[in-house]
């Protein structure tokens, strides 16, 4: 579910509409309605229920009397930095959880083959 959002808006007249590959989008897409935020102000708030497809571009256009022109927003299907960030952190974090498991698991084995016994003698 894709969102585009518009906030701080007055007049209260907008236009929110999505793209595909230029081509305003019809179906899959909900609204709703202007919302009064108190101090003559609105926002509005489209969702576009989407399955991505490589080399589709989709864009959320608004159109409103304070824009010279439509301002345009394009959909990045990338990750956002912040989440590559999370996402490389975790990893590290998990290799580096099994490579201790590992050196305690083998340091645990050699120890245990070699049959070292602490404070036993034999004595006539």
């Amino acid at each position: 579910m894709l969102t585009c959002s518009a906030y701080k808006f007055y007049p209260k007249k907008i236009r929110v509409t999505w793209l595909r590959n230029g081509q305003e989008v019809t179906s899959n897409m909900t609204s709703s309605e202007e919302l009064d935020n108190g101090d003559w102000h609105y926002q509005i708030h489209s969702y576009l229920e989407y399955t991505p497809t490589p080399g589709e571009k989709i864009s959320c256009m608004v159109e409103h009397a304070s824009f010279t022109e439509p301002k345009i927003l394009h959909w990045d299907m990338s990750l956002p930095e912040s989440e590559r960030n999370n996402i490389a952190i975790r990893a590290s974090g998990l290799v580096l959880g099994v490579v201790f498991a590992a050196a305690g698991l083998l340091y645990y084995n050699r120890r245990k083959a070699t049959g070292v016994s602490i404070g036993s003698r034999n004595y006539r």
